[in-house]
């Protein structure tokens, strides 16, 4: 054990974990570009499920390919997130955690779905309108909506 130190949550001793489910290809890709490799290493376990799921939700072998490719690419350039996954503010996380109704359907939502929310609601830049577009995303959430 290295430094006796565990975590809870996984009871392998910290520094001992592996990455598993880092797919094949992309840990070859990765390998094969250390630059791409060190940025990954230094992302978050949310990062890196985002980058993973965006190339996983690829229908064909061409666009996965490409798809991997593009991940270096971006890492490479400093990017810590796939073009498509936006990150969700504080402010959202709030408002959707204390609307259940809301926070199920954005879990149900694709990352698509959520970038639309998203780019919606970011759309405007003064506070007041940002934040009457949160509720009003949250209701329309809550009512089944799937887009703004």
């Amino acid at each position: 054990m290295r430094g006796g130190i565990m975590n809870k949550m996984n009871p392998k001793p910290a520094g001992e974990e592996s990455e598993p489910g880092v797919p094949t290809d992309l840990r070859q890709a990765l390998a094969a570009d250390p630059v791409s490799k060190a940025k990954w290493s230094a992302l978050t376990p949310i990062a890196r499920r985002d980058f993973m799921s965006w190339i996983d939700s690829a229908k064909q072998a061409v666009t996965r390919k490409s798809r991997i490719e593009k991940a270096c690419s971006m890492l490479a350039a400093g990017k810590r997130r796939p073009c498509c996954y936006s990150i969700v503010s504080l402010d959202l996380h709030l408002a959707l955690k204390a609307t259940p109704m809301a926070k199920a359907q954005w879990s149900d939502l694709t990352p698509n779905e959520r970038r639309d929310f998203i780019s919606w609601m970011d759309s405007v830049k003064e506070p007041e309108a940002h934040r009457r577009r949160i509720e009003k995303a949250c209701a329309m959430l809550a009512d089944g909506k799937r887009r703004p």
